[in-house]
């Protein structure tokens, strides 16, 4: 089961820092993805990154701007978004890979999801 929480409204230029709770089972070949998903737009990878090891992975548009991190004594992932712009807006979701090989940026590989967290950035 996955909770994530930390959106919110933020200015262009701005940041925000959403965390992905995880609880029950994960295995250390898990992988946790985040996504997003626009209104009238197709749910899109965002990050990833492995349970175990040094593994992340980030789409194009959020490189040197977001940075994907894990404290595994809390079974917490976390996004930080720096530099936000118009165009990140979108509800976030993190999702588990239970067994994953690599970070996949196909959202049906994910079989658990969080509940979604709303990120807003005003121009």
């Amino acid at each position: 089961q996955l909770q994530a929480y930390g959106g919110g409204l933020v200015q262009a230029g701005g940041s925000l820092r959403l965390s992905c709770a995880a609880s029950g089972r994960t295995f250390s070949n898990s992988a946790i993805g985040w996504f997003r998903q626009a209104p009238g737009k197709e749910r899109e990878f965002v990050s990833g990154i492995k349970l175990s090891g040094t593994s992340t992975s980030y789409r194009d548009s959020v490189k040197g701007r977001f940075t994907i991190s894990r404290d595994n004594a809390k079974n917490t992932v976390y996004l930080q978004m720096n530099s936000l712009k118009p165009e990140d807006t979108a509800t976030y979701y993190c999702a588990l890979d239970l067994a994953a090989r690599s970070i996949s940026y196909n959202w049906k590989t994910y079989t658990s999801w969080g509940q979604g967290t709303q990120v807003t950035v005003s121009s």
